[in-house]
């Protein structure tokens, strides 16, 4: 998702439909009316005035790819659930779930056409570089980690079995700092969204500082303030740096917590593992900095960001109570 917007692809399919988008253009004519259409939206006229059909073609592909992705995930919650639901073989708490989870599916759909949507309006007074709301795209990619964390919760629940543990005081405590934890990886991760629907990754190429300043001048440009947290790129990104040191600093302290409590091994395992993908997932995000963005490599970084955010449900998963 965040890939499209990184490769400037996300707006090359103007219009959604659900059967017929299915089937790409194959012949020469077919491809120069798909162009003819994009060539009536912003993206062309401001930003893409002089590219040719080929051009066309790839990032045309690329957005395809994630429609048709969109449409294989899809089928797979869809399908086996009619079928597991028609053998009978789901309990009444899990056709709920099951249910909720189909609901998610097709939300992301539609939230997805709604988001692309903001990206092809005309604005006549506007010659900003042409590009879909930044709060439709992280209400976006939000939907699909909600959707994400909720089936990979549904598995662990199912697949693993939980553990006996006594309930002591410090068990509550590091189960409370699990759960404080995992709030804190899913807000970094979201606030990506605004990173990359501003560009933001762009403005402040240097670490730890933000130029040759802790707190650049330009951080509370915009009026009224609040407009920063959201519109303002240098804001944007100073945000994302503070929630992704503050969430490295929570699972090293979760971590070091935990030490100090007998864990099972498995649940042991958890938590190195949590600890081990933080302190690559900063690495990445570093990295993706001090190089102006490169795409492959931010999109290891946002793919670290889910990694980052299963290891968190997975010990989430390890300290759950047995019911009594």
């Amino acid at each position: 998702m965040v890939t499209l917007r990184l490769t400037e692809s996300g707006l090359s399919m103007v219009d959604w439909h659900l059967v017929k988008e299915m089937k790409p253009p194959r012949t020469q004519q077919e491809w120069e009316a798909e162009f003819q259409k994009y060539q009536q939206f912003p993206e062309f006229k401001i930003l893409n005035h002089d590219m040719t059909l080929t051009e066309f073609k790839f990032i045309w592909y690329m957005e395809y790819s994630h429609r048709m992705w969109g449409r294989v995930v899809g089928l797979a919650y869809v399908l086996p659930a009619a079928y597991f639901w028609r053998k009978g073989w789901l309990s009444r708490p899990m056709k709920g779930c099951v249910l909720a989870l189909c609901g998610l599916v097709c939300f992301q759909g539609l939230l997805g056409w709604y988001m692309v949507k903001s990206g092809l309006e005309e604005k006549p007074d506007s010659y900003d570089i042409p590009r879909v709301s930044q709060y439709r795209l992280a209400a976006h990619l939000g939907s699909a980690l909600v959707l994400y964390s909720a089936s990979l919760w549904t598995g662990l629940s199912l697949l693993l079995p939980r553990h006996k543990l006594p309930e002591t005081h410090q068990l509550l405590r590091l189960r409370q700092y699990a759960h404080g934890t995992t709030a804190l990886i899913f807000l970094t991760a979201l606030s990506g969204a605004f990173v990359a629907g501003l560009d933001a990754g762009l403005v402040y190429n240097s670490f730890p500082k933000m130029g040759d300043r802790w707190i650049p001048d330009d951080l509370l440009a915009f009026s009224p303030v609040l407009r920063n947290m959201f519109e303002n790129p240098t804001t944007v990104q100073f945000d994302h740096r503070i929630l992704g040191i503050a969430s490295v600093t929570a699972v090293t302290a979760l971590y070091l917590f935990s030490r100090k409590i007998p864990l099972p091994r498995r649940t042991r395992m958890a938590v190195t593992s949590l600890l081990a993908v933080a302190c690559m997932q900063v690495g990445l995000g570093i990295s993706t900095l001090l190089l102006y963005v490169p795409t492959p490599l931010a999109a290891t970084h946002q793919s670290g960001s889910l990694a980052l955010l299963s290891m968190a449900l997975w010990l989430m998963s390890e300290l759950r109570r047995v019911p009594k």
